[in-house]
């Protein structure tokens, strides 16, 4: 994750089965790796927010106009300040892991 610039991209969709699916099978049909997800639902849990950790990429415009055309997603936004919850993520995550593998 440290050798590229990184962005999250920041999508509120439709809460039900298959979205996430859909957003992910974009990226994997355009050979476009996501490096991390986060997904949580929102609100009264209609809707749900996921936020992609990716690479900045020159089709990373071009991505998220694909997105906004699926049905299911709402809005779509790129942000490079969320990438700290993602490192912060990590950071827990890798802890963990040493962890259990001293313990």
């Amino acid at each position: 994750m440290a050798n590229h610039a990184h962005t999250v991209l920041d999508i509120l969709v439709n809460n039900h089965p298959g979205v996430m699916a859909h957003v992910t099978g974009l990226f994997s049909r355009r050979a476009f790796n996501v490096e991390a997800i986060l997904c949580l639902p929102v609100a009264d849990t209609s809707t749900s927010r996921i936020w992609l950790l990716v690479n900045e990429d020159g089709r990373l415009d071009q991505m998220m106009r694909q997105m906004r055309k699926l049905q299911d997603v709402y809005e779509v936004t790129a942000s490079a300040e969320h990438t700290k919850v993602f490192a912060d993520l990590a950071s827990v995550m890798s802890s963990e892991s040493n962890q259990s593998m001293a313990g």
